[in-house]
């Protein structure tokens, strides 16, 4: 590996440095890092593309972590979400979360404290610029593009504010293309791809984006925890909303819109969603096990029911999961 690459990469664990961060592997390409969470850890591959710019995949499998990160006041970046959910914190404790396709470009200004991931995996690509050594880099390597990564990142995150951006089909190509990159021009690629959203994102106004985001509080968001935490502990119990409600201090219909916001789908789908995938992995793990018992421990009397519940989510009966496990992934 050439000094300058030693150099880059070094430069990028330090914008990214935190004390839960280790490096597990480097090459002349790319380093791995890991982060340890509380339960699960974390995975960062991180790739120099051009001096200042780098392109990073995150596999997390964690409900939450630490972070004592800080970012260096000129660094800007795009992240996108393609499976999982992370919460992010917008700044005087109000928070919400990144889903499947939302594109969230910010300067990393409220990037420090407790990350977490409510369905306890977030798996998504950052591409982050140092503003100043990227412009000179872009202006040396592109010299017939012109780039103005601060005027972007007044333009998307004016007064340090994010921007999210939940209905671009042309951004969500390019990350489409960048999770399928040819490995023997892989940076090569990265070039194009990068180049190409920079000019995407130079045309476009922000404005075209205004969604009506789900904040809530971190108070909100710890109290929704603790409904999650008992739905999950207890999937055999059957609960009604105002007893939810209860068990959080929250009122109803704000109970409702801050769980939907943080786990992505009303209270009872998730409830269904999870005991089902939880009969799966039982089906699978104890073959000897009757049905009829993995419906009772999943909060269903009746097996017929169950079994439809069953199909509804999974695509198949618990019969047919349980014979085709290889087919699922799982046996």
């Amino acid at each position: 590996m050439d000094n300058t690459l030693y150099e880059m990469l070094d430069n990028m664990n330090t914008l990214y440095k935190c004390s839960n961060v280790f490096q597990v592997a480097a090459d002349e390409n790319c380093r791995v890092l890991r982060m340890n969470g509380k339960v699960g850890e974390g995975f960062m591959t991180l790739y120099r593309v051009f001096d200042g710019i780098y392109l990073m995949y995150n596999d997390f499998h964690m409900q939450e972590c630490d972070s004592d990160y800080q970012a260096a006041d000129t660094l800007l970046c795009i992240d996108h979400c393609r499976e999982g959910r992370i919460e992010h914190e917008a700044g005087h404790g109000i928070r919400y979360c990144m889903e499947p396709g939302d594109i969230r470009i910010d300067r990393r200004v409220h990037h420090k404290g407790v990350v977490r991931m409510p369905l306890s995996h977030y798996h998504g690509i950052t591409i982050g610029f140092q503003t100043e050594l990227a412009e000179r880099s872009f202006r040396r390597e592109m010299p017939s593009i012109s780039v103005d990564l601060s005027r972007l990142s007044e333009k998307f995150c004016p007064d340090e504010r994010e921007c999210l951006i939940r209905a671009d089909d042309t951004l969500n190509s390019l990350f489409s293309q960048l999770y399928n990159v040819p490995e023997q021009r892989r940076i090569d690629f990265f070039k194009v791809k990068i180049t190409e959203l920079l000019l995407h994102m130079d045309v476009i106004s922000p404005d075209r984006f205004i969604v009506e985001r789900r904040y809530f509080s971190a108070v909100q968001a710890e109290r929704v925890k603790a409904v999650h935490d008992i739905i999950t502990a207890h999937p055999d119990r059957n609960y009604t909303i105002d007893e939810l409600a209860a068990v959080c201090g929250l009122p109803s219909a704000t109970m409702r819109k801050c769980f939907k916001g943080m786990y992505g789908s009303p209270v009872y789908q998730f409830i269904k969603n999870y005991r089902m995938q939880y009969a799966a992995d039982l089906l699978l793990s104890d073959r000897s096990r009757l049905i009829a018992d993995i419906a009772q421990s999943v909060g269903y009397d009746n097996a017929s029911k169950f079994s439809a519940a069953f199909r509804t989510v999974m695509g198949v009966t618990p019969q047919d999961y349980r014979k085709g496990g290889d087919r699922f992934g799982k046996g």
